[in-house]
């Protein structure tokens, strides 16, 4: 599923493949086991997709809405929140990818919420992941993120969300799993040894093994969506935080957002942004198949969706997303 737009106007949009064609994946025959043929599903324009990592950047909005109340200092310690956590890590640290966590923990392997935050106050108390201040992109960041947002407004992230993004800016169709399956692209047959839990084939219910560990909402991924909805969101934030009457964001710290090295949005990533990369672009993929890229210079913006990991996730690559956006640069310049 494509969707490009400039200004206010959507560009292009066209959905293609199938949002459901395999019941299993097949190990020994490495293919997947189709469905009778009745029963595959074209994708559509309004298919709703597993985000994967983009949910990372609604964690983002949701903290810096915290921090333009007053709320959240984003340069203070994140000990100030969570006392585990050594005392040089800053939640904008979280933000940036320069804390020095993990990129993650096997919160999979651990049932309980006591033992995950164990892991977490563990791992945060003295980070493997690399020296404090260079970036090292971690899932761990975002799941603090998620955890000091919690104890700080006292409500669950998804209702951060919903009240502070998705519900004001009326994208309906944006919300956290798990959800009934009718419309929703199907993911993978989750089994070891490929995968990390033993769950079959995945609709409606996140891919990522940790978020669904940590009950399907958690700060690096979780999120459902569709490329209308995103379209919605990457409007406002090239109208600087506006969606006609509605305003989430200053335009002040829609800049902070987006502008190098970016808080949550990632800047100028040419392996998923093409040709848009190297004049500011912001944007996130995640790994289900998922991306959208903003360019502020040209104000357009890009969502591709898709399920590279239906039946079985692949090492596929971001080649098809880098041409998509290297097609949309080269356009706009054409105009």
């Amino acid at each position: 599923m494509v969707l490009a737009g400039r200004g206010p106007v959507v560009a292009a949009e066209a959905a293609a493949g199938w949002a459901v064609r395999y019941r299993a994946y097949d190990p020994a025959r490495d293919r997947g086991v189709d469905l009778p043929r009745d029963r595959w599903e074209p994708m559509r324009v309004g298919t709703v997709f597993d985000l994967a990592s983009v949910s990372k950047l609604f964690t983002a909005l949701a903290a810096v809405q915290q921090a333009e109340r007053g709320r959240l200092d984003l340069d203070a310690p994140a000990a100030a929140h969570l006392p585990a956590f050594a005392p040089a890590i800053t939640v904008r640290d979280l933000l940036r990818h320069t804390s020095g966590l993990a990129p993650e923990l096997p919160f999979y392997e651990r049932p309980d919420r006591a033992g995950q935050l164990a892991l977490l106050r563990a791992e945060a108390a003295a980070p493997t992941g690399g020296p404090h201040g260079a970036y090292r992109y971690s899932d761990l960041n975002l799941i603090a993120l998620q955890l000091i947002l919690e104890r700080l407004t006292g409500r669950r992230l998804d209702a951060l969300v919903r009240d502070g993004v998705t519900g004001p800016l009326g994208m309906a169709s944006t919300a956290y799993g798990p959800l009934a399956p009718q419309g929703v692209a199907a993911t993978e047959d989750q089994r070891r040894p490929w995968a990390k839990a033993d769950r079959g084939m995945l609709r409606g219910e996140v891919h990522d093994e940790n978020a669904w560990a940590l009950g399907g909402v958690a700060g690096h991924a979780g999120l459902f969506s569709t490329a209308q909805d995103l379209a919605v969101l990457c409007r406002t934030l090239l109208n600087g935080g506006a969606y006609g009457r509605v305003r989430i964001l200053e335009p002040a710290s829609v800049a902070a957002l987006l502008d190098p090295p970016g808080l949550g949005f990632a800047v100028d990533q040419r392996y998923f942004m093409g040709e848009l990369a190297g004049r500011g672009a912001a944007g996130h993929a995640g790994f289900t198949g998922t991306s959208l890229v903003l360019d502020r210079a040209t104000d357009t913006f890009l969502v591709l969706l898709a399920t590279t990991v239906h039946p079985v996730r692949r090492d596929g690559g971001s080649a098809p997303r880098a041409a998509a956006a290297t097609c949309l640069a080269r356009a706009v310049a054409a105009a």
